[in-house]
């Protein structure tokens, strides 16, 4: 569950931001009766467009994703930061719309960016195959105008040297029933000064169109553009005042980056604009919890432009007159005893299938078959969650039995196949014992620490956990006499977009886009046939999970 409320016993209930912390870049929010929708990206990891759900704007309550197979997104190979970007969750003629980006590269002058359209009669399906529309750019949306045609939105790329690379906004007409566009695609908006111009959202009020747009990267820079047009195809003008919101030239506001964002009214009219935003541990420094998604009230001026007040990102308000509907907690433990993983649960790089991620073959446990290496991008076996919070641990129970040095399973903080801290069982082939061991890796370079490795004998089961403590990341273990912590002060911050960073002379910066997760890893690197069992993990958030926890049972 996420919650960004604080209740009041009056009407002063706020929403608290980030409405949904942790790794939830590109927000799209849609209503389709009392129900809001929340969709954002997930780049190389699985289920792909991840979607929360809420009745009150306040309380959100995750729903998993939506591409939970191969069969709707394949991302064997996908290079980090790749995948799925910017996904558009629209509803018309009683169905659920989802149009999103597979982007193949990046860097280099080139994205590869294949755009497809799935539909479904429900949010949590089932969803029908995806249809391929057209690769010109990516973050691409729907619009459904008054008139019943449905209309494809996208960001031009344009890959030739000297050029613009962000080469403006088109629209061209989609054909629902046939499942393909329809007449040339014509460009409508190239954007303000800011550049960088994409993340097109169409929307219609009062006899305008409304186009927002995010602009100057997505970095310190970013902002949320509105244009206006009488016309479907323009002319688009930017609204006089400037940005709707953005955090440029305020490094004192605690929220950063705020910019890609979509509208939604109530049925009482009162208007959010959903945006992304960042939360750096310092002054423009390092957002470990990358890019996450929040809400802010919009208003309309008297000659009909939305305003958030003051143009910059609030960390409360006013939460709209609607009956609170608060969610269950997330329970702290999750025993494994469901018949798959729970909504909080993310795999890298492939979907959690019976052949590597299995519940059944020991009941409460979690049996996860060995992957590829730490670079491995076809087959890695990681399952992990977002850190959605300075200070939370990941606690688990660990049963392993490696027979060679290729044979690894633990906890991990991980960022991508470049940025990692992992402590790991694995064996020590000089005395056939079972260690535990810890090795890092910053920006592809390993590091390993022989002065904290312990020396496990012949015991199978062994307490591990991930401390995230601000800057400071920690690994701790427990062999059935109380939790010690290796002495071990490592740093969380690699974990970032910002220390993912790989500039390209004459191109937009190469960030990274997702954060840092705590998750559970196996390799099995000589394809051997080995497994670990993970009996039960315990997620804590708050100053509290930092401080070491009772004995494992």
């Amino acid at each position: 569950m996420t919650s960004g409320v604080t209740d009041q016993p009056t009407t002063t209930r706020v929403i608290r931001n980030p409405v949904l912390p942790g790794f939830h870049p590109d927000p799209s929010i849609l209503r389709v009766g009392t129900d809001y929708y929340l969709a954002t990206s997930t780049f190389e990891w699985y289920p792909g467009v991840r979607v929360h759900h809420s009745r009150d704007l306040v309380h959100w309550r995750p729903l998993g994703g939506i591409l939970t197979e191969r069969r709707l997104l394949d991302l064997t190979g996908t290079a980090d930061s790749c995948g799925v970007w910017a996904p558009c969750l629209s509803y018309a003629n009683g169905l659920f719309h989802l149009v999103y980006t597979d982007v193949a590269s990046f860097a280099g002058g080139y994205w590869d960016p294949q755009n497809y359209v799935v539909t479904a009669p429900d949010i949590t399906g089932p969803w029908s195959d995806p249809v391929a529309v057209h690769a010109h750019g990516f973050d691409p949306s729907l619009f459904h105008d008054e008139d019943g045609s449905t209309w494809l939105l996208a960001m031009r790329a344009d890959w030739r040297p000297g050029r613009n690379p962000f080469g403006g906004i088109e629209i061209q007409r989609y054909d629902v029933a046939a499942g393909r566009t329809v007449g040339e695609p014509r460009l409508i908006f190239e954007g303000t000064a800011a550049g960088v111009t994409e993340a097109p959202h169409l929307y219609r009020r009062d006899g305008w169109y409304y186009l927002l747009t995010a602009e100057g990267g997505t970095s310190w820079e970013h902002q949320v553009t509105v244009a206006r047009s009488r016309a479907l195809f323009g002319p688009y003008r930017p609204d006089p005042d400037g940005p709707l919101i953005t955090s440029h030239g305020r490094p004192d506001l605690r929220l950063q980056k705020a910019g890609h964002g979509s509208l939604v009214s109530t049925p009482a009219g009162q208007w959010y604009l959903a945006h992304l935003t960042g939360r750096p541990y310092a002054p423009l420094g390092d957002c470990v919890l990358g890019r996450e998604t929040a809400l802010q009230v919009v208003d309309w001026t008297d000659d009909g432009w939305p305003r958030v007040a003051g143009g910059v990102p609030a960390e409360t308000v006013p939460a709209p007159d609607l009956p609170a509907a608060p969610v269950p907690p997330e329970p702290a433990v999750d025993d494994f005893d469901a018949p798959r993983l729970g909504p909080n649960w993310s795999t890298l790089r492939r979907p959690a299938t019976p052949d590597w991620v299995d519940l059944t073959a020991r009941p409460s446990y979690l049996r996860i078959v060995g992957g590829q290496s730490p670079v491995g991008r076809h087959r890695p076996s990681l399952v992990a969650r977002r850190v959605t919070d300075p200070h939370c641990a990941l606690d688990t129970v660990l049963e392993f039995a490696p027979t060679t040095f290729r044979q690894l399973a633990g906890v991990t903080g991980y960022y991508n196949s470049r940025n990692w801290h992992y402590a790991y069982v694995s064996r020590d082939d000089d005395t056939g014992e079972r260690v535990l061991a810890v090795l890092s890796c910053d920006s592809g370079r390993r590091t390993a620490y022989p002065q904290v490795t312990v020396r496990l004998g012949d015991r199978r089961r062994i307490g591990l956990r991930v401390v995230f403590d601000g800057p400071v990341l920690r690994f701790g273990y427990d062999l059935g006499d109380g939790w010690r912590h290796l002495p071990l002060v490592l740093d969380a911050t690699i974990l970032s977009d910002e220390h993912a960073a790989r500039p390209v002379d004459g191109e937009p910066t190469g960030w990274g886009f997702t954060g840092a997760f705590a998750g559970l890893w196996v390799q099995d690197i000589g394809a051997d046939g080995g497994y670990a069992d993970f009996d039960s993990v315990t997620w804590r958030t708050g100053v509290d999970a930092t401080r070491l926890p009772p004995a494992t049972p």
